[in-house]
């Protein structure tokens, strides 16, 4: 097997280029100070890239790149990542949210401090030597309230270290259970307008994204108490830096501390130059500890998913763990089967919608996961190339397609089943799977008719009458053209004798254009199709191969 290639485009610390050089089946490609065009030139030749803040992957460096597989953000971070194009092109992108967090708590937490006493402006007098104690009293904290906004990794460990100062915790975040926030001692806000009236000072600790891109805007500083502070040690853009510059020079607010900027470095900033302004370039992250950490934890993540298919702290699909993979893996061949069948069986063109349902066994495992493998399954015959387990519900979704999910732990006639229907131009087609022992899938219902069929391989699906002397007229016809039948499975409509039915032929070889003709004669045959599927044990063709 060849190696996988890892290209690396910004500063790594050693420790972590070590973990990825011990793999015998990696080889590290370090290549800094690349130009745009020279890194999109290079990543058409590696299976993942690690960067950091240093490297941007616009639309235009993504688009086409067919070998790589996966990227990962060395920090929390990845609005340096354009994740709908990565999503788009079925790259997997992860990031390293617990290397940089106690570093990052810390810097919050020395500029909470810092600001409360005017440590910088002081220090720059006594520079200048002066001796101005009056001019920089500060304001204590304990007894003050503190608002953290977002309450992910970083958020909770400001929240625990200000609790040591002191301090009154309020908090806003929309996932946070009421239960964990009440152990850390937070009280907790569903709505930020109904947080901001009542802190003295308002730290944010979210992602950006559009829907927190401006969160803290000219209207909610508005409501804040007159002599409130601003820290942001998060993402530049989270504050709306135009307004909080206004309202810093009004008075409203009395002082803001700020490690990132919507530009970085900022220039020119009105913001940056106030004289009530704590300002760093970007050092949450920048100590010896978090930078050895989060290096090691990205070519650990890396490391992981290229050599045990893992998925861990994936922004753009669902994480799963080595473990996880191995346990759902029959599951997710069950699905893109399934998905690969209904494709080749709906002669409409079109697909409206599709609907996934898990019972038994199967509505224990990562259901998401599943339903995407199934899409890939759908969509791929709809591309020459590039449909995996991350694009392919995005595919689906952007040609109007709505993929839905529905679980049930009953046990029916099977322990566990993976039912799939798609609605089309022309009506409805499903299929159902199952798994057999640890290696085998079967097809056990197609349409209203239940049979038991190899899900692999040649399928010769054909539509009949039940009538005595079909199966070896059919038989005999594959026999002249030197068609082998492996194995035949029959499903008819309430089990009786001359009803509706179907049968599945799985076939070694296949059957000439004149053989299928001479079948779909038969006055009792309605229907006359081939599928083509993986072959049994056949590897699963999209994340990591090898």
């Amino acid at each position: 097997m060849s190696k996988y290639r890892v290209l690396i485009t910004d500063n790594l610390s050693k420790a972590g280029l070590e973990v990825l050089q011990k793999s015998p089946e990696i080889e590290v490609d370090v290549r800094s100070g690349l130009s745009p065009e020279q890194v999109r030139e290079a990543m058409q030749t590696a299976d993942a890239i690690i960067i950091r803040s240093g490297t941007t992957l616009t639309p235009a460096l993504l688009e086409g790149q067919k070998r790589l597989k996966a990227i990962v953000r060395a920090g929390v971070g990845v609005d340096n990542i354009d994740l709908p194009s990565a999503t788009r092109e079925g790259i997997v992108v992860m990031n390293t949210p617990a290397g940089n967090t106690t570093s990052t708590a810390e810097h919050t937490i020395a500029m909470l401090m810092a600001l409360s006493r005017n440590i910088g402006p002081a220090a720059a007098s006594m520079k200048a030597g002066k001796w101005d104690r009056k001019k920089y009293t500060g304001t204590q904290l304990a007894g003050k309230t503190l608002a953290v906004v977002g309450l992910g990794r970083i958020g909770q460990a400001v929240a625990r270290r200000a609790r040591g100062l002191e301090m009154r915790i309020v908090g806003y975040d929309p996932f946070l259970s009421t239960e964990r926030a009440a152990e850390q001692g937070i009280e907790l806000y569903r709505d930020i307008d109904d947080l901001i009236p009542l802190c003295d000072v308002l730290t944010v600790h979210t992602p950006l994204s559009d829907e927190t891109r401006g969160l803290i805007n000219a209207e909610r500083l508005a409501k804040m108490k007159p002599g409130v502070r601003i820290i942001n040690c998060a993402r530049g853009g989270i504050v709306d830096e135009e307004a909080l510059a206004d309202a810093l020079e009004s008075g409203h607010v009395a002082g803001a501390a700020l490690d990132v900027y919507v530009n970085e470095p900022p220039g020119e900033s009105r913001l940056v130059t106030h004289p009530h302004v704590l300002a760093t370039p970007h050092l949450g992250a920048s100590t010896d500890e978090a930078q050895e950490l989060v290096a090691v934890e990205a070519a650990e993540i890396l490391t992981g998913f290229l050599l045990r298919n893992e998925v861990r702290h994936a922004v753009n699909m669902v994480p799963i763990t080595a473990k996880e993979m191995e346990g759902i893996r029959m599951y997710l061949d069950v699905g893109y089967r399934l998905g690969l069948l209904l494709s080749q069986l709906n002669k409409s063109g079109g697909v409206k919608s599709a609907h996934l349902q898990y019972k038994g066994e199967a509505a224990s495992k990562q259901t998401k996961l599943i339903t995407a493998s199934f899409a890939a399954g759908l969509m791929c015959s709809a591309f020459d190339e590039g449909v995996n387990i991350v694009n392919a519900e995005m595919m689906a979704h952007e040609r109007g397609i709505e993929i839905t999910e529905s679980s049930s732990t009953e046990v029916g006639h099977f322990s566990t089943l993976v039912q799939a229907t798609i609605v089309t131009n022309s009506g409805e087609l499903s299929a159902a799977g199952t798994t057999f022992g640890q290696e085998y899938l079967r097809l056990v219902r197609l349409g209203e008719f239940q049979l038991d069929a190899y899900l692999d391989g040649l399928l010769l699906i054909y539509r009949h009458r039940d009538v005595p002397g079909l199966i070896g007229f059919i038989g005999t016809i594959f026999g002249k053209h030197q068609v082998n039948i492996a194995h035949m499975a029959l499903g008819r409509e309430k089990n009786v004798m001359g009803g509706d039915a179907v049968a599945v032929l799985n076939l070694d070889n296949d059957p000439s254009a004149e053989a299928l003709a001479e079948v779909s004669k038969h006055p009792e045959v309605t229907r006359v199709e081939v599928v083509r599927l993986p072959e049994a044990g056949a590897p699963l063709p999209w994340l990591v191969s090898g």
